[in-house]
């Protein structure tokens, strides 16, 4: 049985960074929303309340049931999570004077305390609140302190309960992860042994459990999720998995060959199904992004169900789902959230009558990588960078022709190239060139041109979240431009997008 952590996610922004950084230290964490207590069983090692937006004060504040959790399980209380179990048993949380957001440093630590083993005092720490804890309960006593913080970190006597003010999470507490280790792995005795090695023995284990000798059908999109998916299925239940590789003629070029050979050089059952020519047509004078991403979808599900449907006796419809889309698609953020459904989350089962698996459900973008590398998988997939479903056709704003998407995979091809060729590829979470309905005037020779504008675009991030504007160097983008515009006809301006998320998204459309 795989010991976890249990974060019960209270609606902070940083929830999902808890459970990512409890599992870089090879411990597995769940995050559940706190008003749908989870099962608790002897696998279940301790729980984290997260931070939340609200006040403990406000009339609808989270309130978790904590009965048969507190006194039994370790506890670790962050930010409101820690004003709650003072605000709940007997202590008082009150407005702060100034509220304290930012860099701050624990003046006072504990050291002899679990929770602060090997914490050196003056350390830095990320605060974020708007209330303060004024008076603790009879039994909790002070382990660490900021200059305006006297409560900045308690520990309930006689029983393995913490809290702390601020997020151990973020970069900006220097010593956040030892921390984190200290309560996972000295408090809750976590024996740190959930690697990317183990997931692949235990998921190809359970899989072969579940799925029998019974038929898999999987859609293929030649991204590091569906691929990965594909590979532990392959080993699981071999031939009886058959793959659909579709080309929506909205690709990038030669990405349907060049992913069609990589997967047949690992052995997987791959069928390569050209119906660009059906999803063109389709999205012919359609300008509008939902429209597209719609028709897009729809269409794909046609085109899969009658290739799975000559596949005789499928009984289990695989799906690359992972982590995010499942927090994303049932929320988490308490019953007020707004839900975001997304394409992995639902949608073919229904039509085929099929049972789904989704074998990386519970994995982060980074831990599928890792798992991947694990595997072998080849480096032309592992590394690539994310790729839209619906492909350029939310890269080409307005109406989609064949010409412009002609145009806009010589001028994506460049920019991709220059990246590999330049070692800059890796070092970039997504790039992108962007088609705009803008035309511009240039002079090319002695003549006058009136022509289309593509934009660059290219982030950083870890998890596609939130990313920056990638600061490619200056020499290298007027290369891509020169490049761009002498090669390609059609195009005579290249700009550069330095926009980062929020407020802006990593796509256009």
């Amino acid at each position: 049985m795989q010991e976890k952590i249990i974060v019960l996610d209270l609606g902070s922004q940083y929830t999902q960074l808890i459970a990512r950084r409890i599992r870089e230290l090879n411990v597995y964490c769940e995050i559940h929303p706190f008003n749908r207590k989870p099962e608790i069983d002897d696998s279940v090692k301790g729980i984290v309340l997260s931070g939340s937006p609200s006040s403990v004060r406000d009339k609808n504040a989270p309130e978790p049931d904590l009965s048969g959790l507190k006194g039994e399980r370790p506890l670790l209380g962050v930010c409101y999570g820690a004003q709650y179990l003072v605000h709940h048993y007997g202590g008082e949380v009150l407005p702060s004077e100034t509220r304290e957001y930012g860099r701050a440093n624990l003046k006072f630590v504990k050291q002899d305390s679990d929770l602060f083993n090997g914490v050196e005092a003056n350390t830095q720490v990320w605060m974020s609140h708007g209330d303060t804890i004024n008076r603790l309960p009879r039994n909790y006593e002070v382990i660490g302190s900021t200059e305006d913080v006297k409560v900045g970190a308690f520990k309930i006597n006689n029983e393995p309960t913490y809290g702390i003010q601020f997020h151990p999470e973020v970069y900006h507490t220097t010593e956040g992860k030892k921390i984190l280790k200290n309560f996972v792995v000295n408090i809750c005795g976590c024996k740190q042994d959930w690697t990317p090695a183990s997931f692949v023995e235990t998921t190809v284990l359970k899989l072969k459990k579940e799925l029998g000798n019974n038929k898999v059908v999987l859609g293929l999109s030649g991204g590091v999720d569906s691929s990965v998916t594909a590979i532990l299925l392959n080993m699981a239940v071999g031939d009886n998995l058959t793959c659909i590789f579709v080309d929506n003629g909205l690709l990038r070029k030669d990405e349907f060959y060049q992913v069609l050979e990589s997967y047949n050089e690992v052995g997987l059952n791959v069928l390569g199904v050209d119906a660009s020519d059906r999803f063109i047509v389709k999205l012919s004078g359609i300008c509008d992004p939902e429209q597209k991403r719609k028709i897009i979808g729809e269409t794909f599900i046609e085109v899969f169900e009658e290739e799975a449907i000559r596949i005789k006796d499928v009984k289990w419809l695989a799906q690359g789902t992972i982590y995010p889309d499942v927090i994303e698609s049932v929320s988490v953020n308490g019953p007020s959230a707004t839900i975001k459904s997304h394409h992995n989350v639902g949608g073919l089962p229904e039509i085929m009558k099929l049972k789904v698996i989704e074998p990386l459900k519970l994995l982060f973008k980074d831990e599928v990588r890792r798992v991947g590398k694990t595997l072998n998988m080849s480096q032309l997939i592992l590394k690539r960078h994310p790729f839209p479903g619906p492909g350029l056709a939310i890269r080409i704003l307005g109406d989609i022709t064949l010409e412009k998407i002609k145009i806009l995979q010589e001028a994506d091809d460049i920019f991709i190239q220059a990246l590999k060729r330049e070692k800059l590829y890796d070092k970039v979470w997504q790039a992108a060139v962007i088609l705009l309905p803008v035309q511009s005037v240039g002079v090319m020779g002695d003549e006058r041109t009136y022509e289309n504008t593509v934009v660059l675009r290219a982030v950083t991030s870890t998890d596609g979240m939130t990313a920056d504007w990638a600061h490619l160097p200056y020499d290298f983008l007027s290369q891509v431009s020169n490049t761009i515009i002498n090669k390609i006809k059609g195009i005579n301006r290249v700009v550069y997008d330095v926009s980062s998320k929020p407020p802006a998204t990593i796509e256009w459309e």
